[in-house]
């Protein structure tokens, strides 16, 4: 399946992100398949004054620094294309799909309701639209595997290949 099979990660910066991220990793691994972390990013009406590639290094960044909370920088062995896209998360991530073999793995939302009625569901959004698989890991199931390594002092396991 290498090359033809694609896990789509959304990262947001939050924890639900880099649960969904660890989720990715180890399906992108157990599949052989390409992992394509998605950072997207638009201008808001607070950003007006910030140049746009500026905003564009901020998402990338932020793709960065995911992959070093959660693994300590890339993981070795995985084919990795990051995408970095100026779009409202929702679109950004179904349009990276590229056929129905892929598989988009999204962090649970953990906003209040109003925000999500004010802003949509990045989560509902992708369900009706992306044409693939999609799964929501929530950020309980991250601290899940953190919490007996951390009581012990064991290492964590996000550092290592998942």
């Amino acid at each position: 399946m290498t090359g033809t099979t694609r896990v789509i990660v959304g990262l947001s910066g939050s924890l639900s992100s880099l649960a969904a991220l660890y989720h990715a990793v180890g399906e992108a691994a157990r599949s052989e398949a390409v992992l394509v972390p998605v950072a997207a990013w638009n201008a808001g009406e607070r950003d007006g004054l910030r140049p746009l590639s500026e905003l564009e290094h901020a998402a990338r960044r932020r793709l960065d620094i995911a992959f070093e909370q959660a693994y300590g920088g890339y993981p070795a062995g995985l084919v990795i294309h990051p995408l970095v896209v100026k779009a409202e998360p929702g679109p950004a991530l179904v349009g990276a799909v590229t056929g129905p073999e892929d598989l988009l793995v999204l962090g649970a939302a953990t906003r209040r309701r109003f925000d999500r009625l004010r802003h949509g569901s990045v989560a509902r959004h992708c369900r009706h639209r992306a044409g693939c698989r999609v799964v929501e890991v929530s950020p309980s199931a991250l601290l899940t595997r953190l919490e007996l390594p951390a009581r012990t002092g064991a290492p964590l396991p996000l550092l290592g290949r998942a």
